[in-house]
């Protein structure tokens, strides 16, 4: 069938690189796809929030399947506009994504079913947020913004000064847009932070192998908040124990939470978790594969993701036995220097061919373009080296050595991916 893919970065790189290794997939196109994608798959000039032009297309080119990899267009409703036109799109609906749209819902929708996670307020006057801040929080405190912000509305304050400059931040200075109309007020957790990415059919939950993020931007887990700079998988932290746990607890209560509220989920949780001393509780939760959790997720799944995803479009997800490869993966981010704040873009990148041939080895462009005279950087985030190996210190020890490969002037990654590895 012909496949088309909705995004533009890292992760969907991944997603085209697995799906092109799947026998059922024959024509493949992204919209509107990056350099990296052409590789794979045709890249087609329509914008990810322009469903109707999306929908068109998908009958036009007999598309078999639509693979929503983007966080804004599920939020938004792709997917209601794509069945409402009889067109099989693999992510949640628009009233199932506001569990990642909308942080007071998720957090609402935990305490309702007893799902373990931060004790929390919601706040949607600046004013009330500061009286709560100055008369009952305890600190450090989280403030989150209710709504997408590209993984950065999330702040952590020390003290009353911190949190008060942060409520003008989120709620009046708006940095992140409408997603800071309403805020939430979270107690601070402390413990490992890990990622489990599943696949999900409304009713049936399928986990994934489990990952773990580096958000900050500098080594030491220093410096701002970016849509990650490094992931690895599996986590050495995340046991049998906790998995069994978090399947009783919160993996297969959420799914049934959000069916009981009218809001069956099919597509991907990412259940973004915190292994706290009282046990694993949910962080946050997101309605797609995270990014770059993808790219070390993936390249270790044995399962032709298109058979997962039909069966998750058409509620059979029970017959499939998710396998990942008894291997490690570990993928760094090369960054522009500046990023996330300011950099710059258009500058030569060299070095690519050295991935050509080699096995393990993988290059997921996020934010490239295409001239005449070769790849250019084009975003913040540029290219996420992606390297396997027996073990996690293997795997780091590969991805490290393979970043020497390219260069590009202004190129910065943190050296520290991984280095929990040696702490496990």
């Amino acid at each position: 069938m012909n496949i088309l893919i909705v995004g533009s970065g890292g992760r969907e790189h991944a997603i085209a690189w697995a799906v092109q290794k799947s026998p059922l997939a024959d024509r493949i196109y992204c919209a509107p796809g990056n350099a990296g994608i052409s590789e794979y798959a045709s890249c087609v000039p329509i914008g990810a929030m322009e469903f109707e032009k999306l929908a068109d297309f998908a009958e036009e080119n007999q598309i078999g399947l639509t693979i929503v990899g983007m966080d804004d267009p599920l939020v938004g409703g792709i997917v209601d506009v794509f069945e409402n036109r009889g067109l099989r799109v693999f992510g949640p609906r628009k009233n199932a994504a506001i569990l990642e749209g909308s942080k007071a819902f998720s957090k609402d929708l935990m305490k309702k079913y007893g799902i373990p996670t931060a004790a929390y307020e919601n706040f949607t006057d600046p004013e009330k947020a500061l009286v709560y801040l100055r008369e009952e929080a305890k600190f450090p405190v989280v403030l989150k913004a209710d709504g997408l912000a590209l993984g950065k509305g999330v702040l952590i304050c020390q003290d009353l000064s911190e949190a008060e400059e942060g409520v003008k931040e989120i709620m009046q200075d708006k940095k992140f847009g409408t997603a800071g109309d309403c805020m939430v007020i979270e107690e601070f957790m402390t413990g490992r932070e890990v990622s489990v990415l599943s696949f999900v059919d409304g009713k049936t939950i399928r986990p994934m192998t489990s990952a773990q993020d580096h958000k900050r931007a500098g080594d030491g887990d220093t410096g701002l908040n970016t849509g990650g700079m490094g992931t690895f998988s599996p986590s050495p932290f995340y046991t049998k124990e906790i998995d069994d746990y978090c399947m009783k607890h919160i993996f297969q209560p959420t799914v049934d939470a959000m069916a009981s509220e009218g809001r069956p989920f099919t597509g991907i949780i990412f259940f973004g978790l915190m292994l706290t001393q009282d046990g694993p509780k949910v962080l946050e939760y997101n309605a797609r594969f995270g990014d770059p959790e993808a790219q070390v997720v993936l390249p270790r799944m044995k399962n032709d993701i298109i058979e997962v995803m039909l069966a998750c479009v058409d509620q059979r997800l029970d017959r499939i036995d998710l396998e990942f490869e008894d291997n490690a993966a570990v993928c760094v981010v090369l960054a522009s220097e500046g990023y996330p704040v300011q950099y710059q873009k258009g500058i030569p990148i060299y070095g690519l061919e050295n991935f050509r041939g080699k096995e393990g080895y993988y290059c997921f462009h996020a934010g490239t373009r295409k001239t005449d005279e070769g790849f250019v950087t084009n975003g913040g985030r540029v290219l996420g080296v992606t390297a396997v190996g027996k073990t996690l210190p293997e795997a780091r020890a590969n991805a490290y050595k393979a970043t020497e490969w390219i260069q590009f002037s202004n190129k910065y990654m943190r050296s520290d991916i991984g280095k929990a590895i040696d702490e496990a």
